[in-house]
């Protein structure tokens, strides 16, 4: 059993249904490898290894009564930005490094009644903002594939569980990209769902308006998998999108893209500093959706220069607002004897 962490996550669930291995196993697994690598990566914050096992029992219990779900007893790892009842949630950062939350994040919530086992919070720039994981009070994340690379950010340690097989999957958030990117620079899958279909509830926030929740994980299909737990609608955010949920996974093979028309933004290939090979890598993935049935559109983004600068207004915005609360006041790390209200 020392490739557990090589299968898929339908692998996983297929093995932990047929008896082939247990969670306790598969959970002891990962925490023997986050034990050997994780000093070297330094992804995760906090490893919750008893309350891992114990999840795992449960989770073997569960399946052995017959009352499992799809995911019952397959290890995950959380982005340090959702918070988790009894465990320290920092956001990357010293002034929440004291802080142990009250209650779960809806995410977390979910992932708990589906049977997922936490094996730990995992690093992230502080308070989400950043794109390599470097701005965090806890130190560096490294990319797994090169240690002396970032693994990009802001859900940096997200994608490096991944990469390095710390975790089978990992939740992440996206403001600006901060899953997507990390996903593509350890390798990975990153999707930033759709806003409003992934609950914001206990995941503390960035740019309120912008801030989406997500999978990260080797595959289109693993991603699939925990969006089954994690989309749908939650009273507890206002923003919250009221739909169903489907069935990502099932929706995912045996779906024929013939007759589907895909927009290829022409701005996105003539900009200055796009690396060549991905350029490459971008346009025979392209030719292989056509080569299915598919058909490529050219189209014209013509305000694409606005993006950016349009983001940079709303988000620093938001999160002024966000932050104030960590003022060592009313919340947050305060400082040993302060001798006024400005050294406080």
């Amino acid at each position: 059993m020392t490739d557990l962490h090589c299968l898929s996550i339908r692998e996983l669930t297929e093995g932990l249904a047929n008896a082939q291995f247990s969670s306790r196993e598969l959970t002891q697994h990962y925490l023997k490898r986050i034990e050997k690598i994780d000093a070297q990566v330094k992804a995760y914050v906090t490893v919750t290894a008893e309350q891992a096992l114990a999840q795992a029992d449960a989770a073997d219990a569960a399946i052995k009564a017959g009352n499992a779900t799809a995911l019952t007893g397959v290890p995950i790892a959380h982005k340090d930005i959702f918070c988790t009842q009894g465990i320290k949630t920092t956001a990357g950062s010293k002034m929440l490094d004291n802080f142990i939350s009250p209650y779960d994040a809806t995410v977390v919530a979910k992932g708990k009644a589906a049977g997922l086992v936490t094996l730990g919070k995992v690093n992230m720039d502080e308070f989400a903002m950043g794109s390599t994981s470097e701005s965090s009070y806890f130190g560096a994340t490294k990319n797994p594939w090169a240690l002396d690379h970032v693994p990009g950010g802001s859900s940096g340690g997200s994608a490096a569980v991944v990469a390095a097989d710390l975790a089978p999957f990992a939740t992440g958030t996206d403001t600006g990209g901060s899953i997507r990117q990390p996903a593509s620079f350890c390798g990975l899958t990153g999707l930033k769902p759709t806003y409003g279909r992934v609950s914001r509830f206990g995941m503390i926030a960035y740019a309120s308006s912008l801030d989406q929740g997500g999978p990260m994980a080797r595959s289109a299909e693993d991603c699939a998998y925990l969006m089954n737990v994690m989309a749908g609608h939650d009273a507890k955010d206002s923003t919250s999108m009221d739909k169903d949920v489907d069935d990502y996974v099932a929706n995912l093979n045996g779906t024929s893209v013939k007759g589907l028309r895909i927009g290829i933004p022409k701005q996105y290939f003539n900009v200055e500093g796009l690396d060549a090979d991905v350029k490459a890598r971008v346009e025979e993935s392209l030719k292989k959706l056509e080569e299915m049935g598919a058909t490529l559109v050219e189209i014209d983004l013509n305000m694409t220069e606005a993006y950016v600068p349009t983001y940079y207004l709303i988000a620093p915005a938001e999160a002024s607002s966000n932050l104030s609360r960590y003022d060592g006041v009313r919340y947050g790390y305060r400082c040993e004897e302060p001798k006024d209200l400005l050294d406080l």
